[in-house]
């Protein structure tokens, strides 16, 4: 149980927090009127169009493609998958959270292929290796883009 003291010192604590704190005005100069002139603000940036996550079984249908772009939006959902992002989260995907992936992925596509008919069973195999293809490339552009562009001559 706390004592007095500890309840009081705690209180003193919240009441501290939530007080205003008084800002410097860092970066403004005088104007000629020896007013203190309005330190300017970088621009606002524009708020990025995120797509939704993809939705729970039984969910509302998601286009697989923007409709203004027609660029496909599946890596965005991917993105937003709570798996791929705790696996993420560190910045190294460990070889458990990639057998992880792999099982639901086995386990997805175990549930899907028996439902499928001949034809459109031929049509999701070519999806699947197109898409598997555009994000191999997609991630072999950028680390190409991001390789520095001069050679070391020490």
């Amino acid at each position: 149980m706390a004592t007095k003291k500890q309840v009081k010192k705690a209180a003193s604590k919240k009441a501290a927090a939530k007080k205003p704190t008084a800002k410097k005005a860092a970066g403004r100069k005088p104007t000629a009127k020896g007013k203190m002139a309005a330190k300017a603000k970088p621009a606002p940036r524009p708020a990025k169009k995120v797509a939704k996550a993809a939705p729970a079984k039984g969910g509302s249908r998601l286009s697989w493609l923007d409709g203004a772009s027609h660029k496909p939006l599946i890596d965005r959902y991917a993105r937003q998958l709570k798996s791929f992002l705790d696996a993420v989260a560190d910045g190294v995907v460990e070889e458990h959270e990639l057998a992880a992936q792999e099982g639901r992925l086995v386990k997805l596509m175990k549930d899907v292929e028996p439902k499928l008919s001949g034809e459109l069973h031929a049509k999701v195999t070519e999806l699947l290796c197109e898409l598997t293809a555009y994000d191999i490339m997609q991630m072999m552009h950028a680390m190409c883009e991001n390789r520095p562009k001069s050679v070391f001559q020490g």
